[in-house]
């Protein structure tokens, strides 16, 4: 409701409803020149980076799900110490790191950054639900001849749905409000993401609010949507679970 109301309204009174609502927030925002730029960056960067995390998450789990012994327990509960240390705490060497392989000012360094930072959880929870399916179930498929990559493809992710609905939709949200990394790897203009550009419209003795406002109502629309798509496949995939059950 705030993002309908003049910046001198919500100086004023900033938790009253708009009195008369106004869209010359968003007006301003599709009219900018540059938002499809700025709208397509971040989703590239997005769908990109779940996509490579996912894909990676889904036989890293697959592996440590069925083989046993001390080296496995070691490299999950390595990949557990993810989710605890905050990889910001090392922006310094990645930006070193970047500079060295010419990744700075790269989209791409940014894909690898959101790869990294939710490959442990989305681990954690796909290694959960692959214990769950009877390990009976690949040898039978060995035996009619399927290798590891077609067991995991044609009869693992299919049973996972569940939880890749889950891990999507739970990665989407920081990968897509994220404003830190794009602000310390990103210099280029035509290479900001949309978050990245919201940051411009906070003035140094003047802020439009109505325009802030607007900018991040947008973005919430963007997750909400995200996630109803999400959760449709999810209670699709919950569904066909409990028929197959």
């Amino acid at each position: 409701m705030t993002s309908m109301k003049s910046t001198m309204d919500i100086m004023k009174n900033p938790l009253s409803f708009p009195k008369k609502p106004i869209f010359t927030g968003f007006v301003k925002i599709f009219r900018d020149a540059n938002f499809l730029l700025y709208l397509k960056n971040s989703v590239f960067v997005t769908l990109v980076a779940l996509f490579a995390s996912l894909t990676v998450s889904i036989f890293l789990s697959y592996a440590l799900a069925r083989y046993k012994g001390k080296t496995v327990n070691r490299l999950y509960f390595l990949f557990l110490a993810g989710m605890i240390i905050p990889i910001r705490l090392g922006v310094l060497f990645l930006n070193l790191m970047f500079n060295k392989l010419g990744m700075l000012d790269s989209l791409f360094s940014l894909i690898l950054i959101y790869t990294a930072m939710t490959i442990p959880f989305s681990m954690y929870i796909l290694t959960g639900y692959i214990r769950m399916i009877p390990a009976e179930m690949d040898e039978a498929a060995f035996i009619d001849g399927c290798s590891n990559l077609q067991v995991v493809g044609r009869m693992v992710v299919p049973l996972l749905k569940p939880a890749i609905a889950t891990v999507a939709i739970y990665n989407f949200i920081p990968i897509w409000n994220d404003v830190y990394f794009p602000l310390i790897l990103i210099f280029d203009p035509s290479k900001k993401t949309f978050m990245q550009h919201v940051t411009m419209f906070f003035g140094q003795y003047q802020t439009d609010w109505n325009l802030v406002f607007s900018a991040l109502t947008f973005a919430t629309l963007v997750s909400l949507v995200f996630y109803a798509i999400g959760s449709k496949q999810l209670v699709q995939g919950l569904t066909a679970g409990a028929l197959k059950g």
